[in-house]
């Protein structure tokens, strides 16, 4: 592999991760100088932590592409094109599951909740996710439209979820935006590209986004269910640690225990998808070693990258995230924390890995007719809102039902006046929205303002991940309706034909640096 592509290749990213990070940075410094100062060592450990995770960023995003992609392309298709209905299923039900067991955003929201032991809440979140990703491939397999069937699913999660008691449903529906993270997303979705290329009519890319949608409802209704026969009567949530620190040795030694932690977190998340894909290509891929090798260095690119990421926001952000909240929220005119919240949410939503990853497969499967910088300000728009609204809840205690029932009607009604890849994107674009950033900085962000308050941190502060999953389904199908109109099309969408990525290369070809 050639150093100089290597190098070009980090650059690229690293100027990505750049861009991502530095603007919630710099919103974070100017209220620290400002209206919410922040002790210093807390403004250390977030500075550091920034820095791991522009670095966690640039190599994460280089791993995908050259791993998690071609992996879940190269199984999809061969699962669908050359295995009976049965075993597919069996398949994708496992695949879901291991990998949301995998997903570190599932294990930092386990670890916040207090209603639930983590182990309940992970083995049900993944069971759901495990029997959606079997619907989701029936779908593509048969052709089937997505609105109908998320229009039956999110009418059956909200007739269950006015059963459910307060402190299982913000949770439940933050499920559902936690499970599709840097591991579940670029994976799932090559799956997808995989399951379309066996098909050949015109509607095979179209239906190829939507897996993550579906795989959003599972979760939901895993801890609804589980809220109708677990109780929580004896849980409370108990403040998060500040930690001290006092000079550049307490720093240091904040990171040093944080980093084993993560080695050993992120190894168990991708030893089981690596595990699937190596038994896999001895079973049945047989691919060139020429391929594995590529594979094999993206998978590290991808370990390397998630370590660097997840210590950086665990250990650096998450603290500044609870200790900004208290802040702000301690100030006389609070309300404060829907502006604020709202700016923070626009650039956030910019730092999150898979949302490149979303938005490089959506420029690709339609030639670029759907622009990633247009997805991006849509997403942007969206988890602004979706924030503002978090902390209008932090304020007043409002009901998330009173939020997300209005909020996803809209959305199922624009998905009848939309060309259907919008719908698919939309609904995709909310899973990816919502990933490790909102896991570990905007929920303690709420957490800590809502404890400031005097709140009931399980039933105000939570839903913030739900909010984020939200907006995006309608500002994106926005976007799908100001397309339509400009272009003049009807409500389906052909994208302009794209050579696929898998075709493009022989097996010991998928991937050049």
């Amino acid at each position: 592999m050639p150093l100089a592509a290597i190098q070009t290749n980090l650059l690229e990213k690293l100027n990505e991760a750049l861009k991502a990070v530095l603007p919630i940075m710099g919103i974070v410094l100017l209220l620290s100088f400002t209206i919410a100062p922040l002790p210093s060592g807390i403004l250390l450990l977030f500075l550091f932590g920034g820095i791991l995770l522009i670095l966690g960023m640039m190599f994460f995003n280089l791993g995908a592409e050259l791993s998690m992609t071609p992996m879940g392309e190269k199984v999809g298709k061969k699962m669908a094109g050359s295995m009976h209905l049965g075993l597919v299923l069996f398949l994708c039900f496992l695949l879901g599951f291991i990998i949301t067991i995998s997903e570190p955003d599932l294990q930092v929201l386990a670890g916040q909740v207090p209603s639930i032991p983590n182990l309940t809440l992970i083995l049900a979140v993944a069971g759901g996710v495990g029997l959606f990703l079997m619907i989701a491939a029936l779908r593509m397999l048969f052709s089937m439209a997505l609105a109908p069937l998320l229009i039956v699913f999110y009418l059956f999660v909200f007739t269950l979820a006015s059963f459910i008691p307060g402190d299982f449903l913000a949770v439940a529906f933050d499920s559902g935006g936690v499970t599709t993270g840097p591991m579940t997303v670029p994976f799932i979705m090559a799956l997808g590209i995989g399951f379309s290329a066996i098909r050949s009519d015109k509607h095979a890319e179209n239906d190829s986004f939507g897996l993550v949608a579906l795989c959003s409802v599972g979760p939901i209704l895993a801890v609804l269910i589980l809220g109708l026969i677990f109780r929580t009567s004896d849980s409370s949530y108990t403040a998060a640690v500040i930690p001290e620190i006092q000079n550049s040795r307490d720093l240091w030694i904040c990171f040093r225990d944080g980093f084993p932690e993560y080695i050993k977190e992120i190894a168990l998340s991708l030893l089981p998808i690596t595990l699937f894909f190596f038994l896999f290509q001895i079973f049945s891929l047989r691919l060139k070693k020429r391929t594995l090798k590529k594979i094999v260095i993206g998978i590290l690119y991808t370990y390397i990258g998630l370590v660097l990421f997840m210590t950086g926001v665990n250990v650096g952000f998450m603290p500044a995230g609870n200790y900004l909240g208290q802040q702000i929220a301690g100030l006389s005119c609070n309300w404060i924390l829907i502006p604020i919240g709202m700016v923070i949410g626009y650039f956030i939503v910019k730092a999150e890995p898979a949302v490149y990853v979303l938005m490089d497969q959506v420029e690709e499967l339609t030639s670029g007719a759907i622009s990633g910088q247009a997805m991006g300000m849509s997403l942007s728009l969206g988890v602004a809102a979706s924030v503002g609204i978090a902390m209008l809840r932090v304020l007043t205690g409002i009901s998330i039902l009173w939020f997300l029932i209005p909020g996803y009607t809209i959305a199922l009604c624009l998905s009848f006046l939309v060309p259907k890849i919008f719908t698919a994107i939309a609904f995709d674009s909310g899973g990816v929205a919502s990933g490790p950033m909102t896991a570990t900085f905007l929920l303690p962000f709420a957490m800590g303002a809502c404890d400031a308050l005097g709140g009931n941190i399980v039933s105000d502060a939570f839903g913030i991940v739900a909010m984020v999953a939200m907006t995006p389904l309608i500002t994106i199908q926005i976007l799908g309706t100001i397309y339509r109109f400009r272009s003049g099309t009807s409500g389906s969408f052909i994208p302009v034909p794209a050579v696929s990525y898998l075709d493009q290369f022989a097996d010991d070809d998928i991937i050049e640096l």
